[in-house]
C-alpha cells in the first residue's frame, strides 16, 4: 500500500490589475490587498503622495474594486429592497453612496450607485465584491440581471488641481457637478466618469476598458500636476476625511445608526422602512444606539492603531477602528466606537498604547474639511 504524502496548501496567487506593469515600472512597493498585488507607495513615499493629493493632484489605481451593471426595467426598485438609499428617485447621470444591509440592519458593504440610460452602475469594495454580487443576484426579480464588468479598470484622479487636468483631457467631465456622471472620452479613451472619490478632495473616478487603462494612466501622469499615489496615502487621506473603511469602521457587526451613517437612509425610505434591515434600523434609531463612531484626537505624537482599547477612568468603553498619523495636521488622529454616554465632542478619553494610558479626546469629523465641488 502506498502512502500519500501530506501536502501544504499553496496560497492563492494574487491577481494583478491592468496597471501592474506600470506600478512596477514606477518603482512601487507592491503588497497583497483584497487578493490583489497593489502599490502601497512609490519612491517618493506615503507622506509625499498624501501631500501631492492635498495640494495638487494624484492618480490612484482602484481597479481592484468591483464594477457591475444592474440591467432591467425594475433595476432601481429591486436594488431599493436591499439598500436604504433612494435609488428610484436618483436622476439620470447622478450617483449616490449607499449601503447593502442585512435583515438585522448591519452592513454587508458600502457602495456607489449611478443611474445610466440603460442600467444602474455599481462600484463595490474589492474584498466584498464576490459577497455583494452573490447577495444582489440571489434576490433579483425576473427581468433584472446583474452583469459584473470584469474587463474594466478604475482610476481615481484626486486633488484640487484634478479639474484643471480633466479640463484639458475631457472638458465634459471637468464640467460635472459633485456626484455627476458622464459617458465621455478622456484623452481619446471611452470612459464612464464620476465627479467623486474617497479622499475628501475634489476629483474623478474613471472607469475604462482594461486594455486602455495603461495608456490613459500614462496620459494622466504626463500632466504636470499629477503624481502616482498608493494605498498608504489613500488610507491616510480617507482617515483625515473621517470616511469609513469596510472591515475596520463598518462591517456585518455594525449598523448605519451607530456608524453615523443615518444620512444614507433616504427621507422617503424612512417613511416605510421597506428595505433589508429597515425595521431593525427604525427601532435602533428610535431607542438610540448603544455605541457610536467618533473621531478621536490623541495628545502627543504616538498614533493609536486599530484595536487599541479606549478607556474612561481605567474602564474600557470602546475600541479604535482606524488610526494613524495625519500628515496634514502633523498629529495623530483616530476613529472608533465608544459607549454612547462617552460620545459627546470634547469628552476626555485614554488610549491604551503599549501598556500606557495616553490622553485623548472625542473630536468632530472630518479632521480635515472636505473640499468636494458644490
Amino acid at each position: 500500500m502506498t502512502e500519500t504524502p501530506l501536502t501544504t496548501p499553496q496560497p492563492t496567487p494574487l491577481q494583478a490589475t491592468p496597471l501592474d506593469a506600470l506600478h512596477r515600472g514606477l518603482g512601487a512597493r507592491m503588497v497583497p490587498f483584497a487578493g490583489y498585488a497593489m502599490p502601497v507607495q512609490y519612491p517618493a513615499g506615503i507622506i509625499a503622495e498624501h501631500n501631492q493629493t492635498r495640494n495638487s493632484a494624484a492618480l490612484f489605481d482602484v481597479s481592484h474594486m468591483g464594477q457591475a451593471k444592474l440591467i432591467g426595467a425594475g433595476a432601481a426598485a429591486a436594488l431599493e429592497r436591499l439598500v436604504p438609499g433612494d435609488i428610484i428617485g436618483l436622476k439620470p447621470f447622478r450617483q449616490r453612496y449607499t449601503l447593502l444591509t442585512t435583515d438585522a440592519g448591519t452592513i454587508i458593504d458600502d457602495l456607489m450607485v449611478a443611474t445610466l440610460p440603460d442600467a444602474l452602475f455599481l462600484v463595490v469594495n474589492a474584498s466584498r465584491k464576490a459577497v455583494d454580487f452573490a447577495h444582489i443576484a440571489a434576490q433579483l426579480p425576473g427581468g433584472v440581471t446583474l452583469a459584473p464588468m470584469q474587463d474594466r479598470a478604475l482610476l481615481a484622479l484626486q486633488g484640487p488641481k484634478a479639474v484643471e487636468v480633466m479640463a484639458r483631457l475631457s472638458p465634459e467631465a471637468a464640467a460635472l457637478p459633485f456626484m455627476g456622471v458622464a459617458d465621455t472620452r478622456v484623452g481619446g479613451h471611452a470612459c464612464l466618469v464620476s465627479r467623486s472619490g474617497y479622499t475628501g478632495e475634489d476629483g474623478f473616478e474613471i472607469s475604462v476598458a482594461a486594455g486602455e487603462a495603461e495608456a490613459l494612466a500614462r496620459a494622466l501622469l504626463a500632466e504636470p500636476e499629477v503624481g502616482p499615489a498608493g494605498l498608504g496615502a489613500r488610507d491616510s487621506l480617507r482617515l483625515e476625511a473621517g470616511l469609513c473603511l469596510w472591515g475596520n469602521d463598518i462591517d456585518e457587526t455594525t449598523n448605519a445608526i451607530e456608524a453615523g451613517l443615518v444620512w444614507t437612509i433616504g427621507k422617503r425610505r424612512r417613511a416605510a422602512w421597506d428595505f433589508s434591515g429597515g425595521p431593525a434600523l427604525r427601532d435602533i434609531l428610535a431607542a438610540g444606539p448603544a455605541r457610536q463612531r467618533v473621531g478621536i484626537l490623541p495628545e502627543g505624537r504616538a498614533p493609536a492603531r486599530a484595536g487599541t482599547e479606549i478607556l474612561v477612568d481605567g474602564r474600557k468603553v470602546g475600541t479604535v477602528t482606524s488610526g494613524g498619523f495625519s500628515p496634514t495636521l502633523g498629529a495623530p488622529v483616530a476613529m472608533g466606537y465608544v459607549d454612547s454616554a462617552h460620545a459627546e465632542i470634547g469628552t476626555t478619553l485614554a488610549l491604551s498604547v503599549r501598556g500606557q494610558a495616553l490622553p485623548a479626546r472625542v473630536a468632530a469629523m472630518p479632521f480635515v474639511p472636505h473640499r468636494y465641488i458644490r
